[in-house]
């Protein structure tokens, strides 16, 4: 409540830049807000030189001060006050009002320092050009403006890299990135810095690069775990299944562990550059995933890659940690990267299938279906392409709500009737094929559920993805009931079934190979003969092109992991033998003809 006095003013100014030091390093925590200690000592100062600012911005305030105040025991003081207001700016991301700042102070201490050289980041310039006047004596300083300033400097940097990172310019933030990575900083924060200039590399298409920064992270600090997820993300574009699993393992070890307290190798300083950084990107970029989401990974990276044993294995402990409670396994962030329940059923009931588990498999799905039964309305009409309109309409809102929720019950659909089709087929490998035979009529007759309203000749590509899922899993129930038809010598059931498999999806190779045998065990060999020859007349790229793509459904979505083994079982098995067989035919009837 004292009047402001110029004698007593640097004593002020050096105990308000102890006492906000010592309020952040008590916190511990983000820095956030503005600094009013740092508001109210600037106008006291300007109250002592008998001047006001009320009114003003924080921005004018430091311009009126640094502008009208010559005191030259006051320079050092202000100059670190600065140093402090732009760490408060530096946290908030206004990194232009930082090297504004930094212009007005280079320019109070030298008029002919604050100009930076070509090719350099003016901030890093301004921010290493700086220096503290001299003074005659000062107080003990709980942190010295010489740490503030390397402080700044790296988390000025860091903020650069990652600002560029996330436009898209990967070479500048690669650059800034190395420029904080040698700057001042605990072990944690350099460990950060590595794991987003392995990111950096990444994205730049330099996987190798990626990978020794990465490791790099980890040698800093090993409790650094989103180093550890990013490994994971390059060993799988590089194909390295061995090191990708390895990595994941590691990583769900870790998380399941309570990590020791982190030690750090520099000085305790109470501004960190922990404090100063925490933008979206930062936070997206070493997000720690949950145990849940990487036992889940586990699982699917082990069914894709043929290791079903540890596949089912990862499943039902996934299945398990599920029954402890969905909040306590999915981050409510929104940022989970785990798929819907109905999908993590069904790709389990897929790996007990492959594991020769077909009973289990068969009770997985009907989980499935027993509770998405009363969630998909008898009558679904959808249009074959929903789109809402590109400016907002009146009545938009509600239009939104109903699309996701014909999108929602389309869904449910899939998941249901993906249920009855894995069924299907775990009878089928049961030797049951009656019940097989059930389970597929079943799906068939739940797909009569959805009416589709728009063109008859749209083009299949140009279907929306959940009908697009919905016709594959129709031409695999077909496919497969037309099978347990044959095995039952019911040969005119299965043609019918094959035949309306080519009308869901023309030239499909394996619903026309086993139209080819039913026609054949018809004894209708020239229709057979007929059909066979104009899929095997099929140009060789684009039979190349059906089998490299043959897990993907008709304009080359990816197809939900769990119908890629549907899609397996539906292949026709018998290529070599059917085709020498038709083949003998032709020669013999060619044989007749000619004599």
């Amino acid at each position: 409540g004292l009047p402001a006095a110029l004698p007593a003013l640097p004593l002020e100014l050096t105990v308000l830049y102890n006492s906000l030091l010592f309020t952040v390093g008590a916190s511990n925590s983000a820095i956030e807000g503005e600094a009013d200690g740092i508001r109210q000592g600037l106008l006291r100062v300007l109250e002592a030189c008998g001047s006001c600012g009320q009114d003003l911005s924080m921005e004018e305030l430091w311009q009126k001060v640094l502008r009208e105040v010559t005191v030259g025991e006051l320079q050092a003081p202000l100059h670190r006050l600065g140093a402090l207001q732009a760490a408060w700016w530096l946290a908030a991301g206004r990194l232009g009002s930082v090297a504004g700042l930094f212009q007005l102070l280079s320019a109070a201490e030298d008029t002919g320092r604050g100009h930076c050289s070509e090719g350099q980041n003016e901030l890093l310039s301004l921010l290493k050009a700086w220096r503290v006047p001299a003074e005659r004596a000062s107080l003990p300083l709980v942190q010295s403006a010489e740490d503030l300033k390397e402080i700044l400097c790296t988390a000025a940097a860091f903020l650069q890299g990652l600002q560029e990172l996330e436009a898209g310019n990967f070479p500048t933030a690669l650059s800034f990135l190395q420029e904080a990575a040698g700057g001042l900083c605990s072990k944690k924060v350099l460990a950060e810095i590595y794991t987003c200039l392995g990111c950096c590399a990444q994205q730049m298409g330099k996987p190798q690069t990626a990978l020794q920064y990465l490791k790099r992270a980890l040698q800093v600090d090993f409790q650094c775990l989103s180093a550890l997820s990013h490994a994971a993300v390059v060993y799988h574009e590089l194909g390295e299944m061995d090191a990708e699993l390895q990595a994941l393992a590691l990583l769900y070890e870790a998380l399941e562990k309570k990590p020791p307290a982190a030690a750090s190798s520099s000085p305790y300083f109470l501004i960190q550059t922990e404090l100063l950084v925490h933008t979206p990107t930062h936070t997206s970029l070493l997000r720690h995933r949950h145990p849940s989401e990487v036992k889940y990974l586990l699982a699917q990276r082990c069914l894709q890659h043929g290791r079903v044993t540890d596949a089912v294995e990862h499943y039902l402990d996934f299945l398990a940690l599920l029954q402890e409670g969905i909040q306590q396994q999915v981050p409510l962030d929104g940022s989970s990267t785990l798929p819907r329940i109905p999908e993590v059923f069904l790709e389990a009931a897929s790996a007990l299938e492959q594991a020769g588990r077909h009973k289990d498999a068969i009770t997985m799905c009907e989980e499935v279906i027993r509770r998405t039964t009363d969630l998909i309305p008898r009558i679904l009409r959808v249009e074959e392409r929903l789109e809402l309109p590109e400016c907002p309409l009146p009545g938009a809102g509600l239009a939104g709500g109903l699309l996701s929720q014909k999108k929602e019950s389309l869904c449910c659909l899939a998941w249901r009737t993906a249920g009855y089709l894995h069924q299907g087929w775990a009878w089928a490998k049961l030797g049951n094929s009656k019940e097989a035979i059930t389970q597929f009529s079943r799906c068939l007759s739940d797909l009569l559920r959805v009416q589709l309203q728009g063109p008859a000749t749209e083009p299949t590509e140009n279907l929306q993805p959940e009908v697009q899922v919905l016709q594959k899993i129709r031409l695999l129930s077909l496919i497969g009931r037309g099978t347990q038809f044959l095995e039952l010598g019911r040969h005119k059931e299965a043609l019918l079934d094959f035949q309306h498999g080519l009308q869901v999806s023309p030239g499909d190779p394996a619903a026309t190979s086993y139209l080819v045998q039913a026609l054949w065990k018809l004894d209708r060999k020239q229709e057979a003969a007929a059909q066979w020859q104009k899929l095997s007349q099929s140009s060789p790229g684009e039979q190349e092109g059906k089998e490299r793509f043959r897990h993907v459904p008709f304009s080359f979505r990816p197809l939900p992991l769990y119908l890629v083994l549907c899609l397996e079982q539906a292949m026709f098995p018998h290529s070599e033998t059917l085709a020498s067989t038709i083949q003998d035919y032709l020669g013999t009837a060619a044989q007749d003809t000619s004599s």
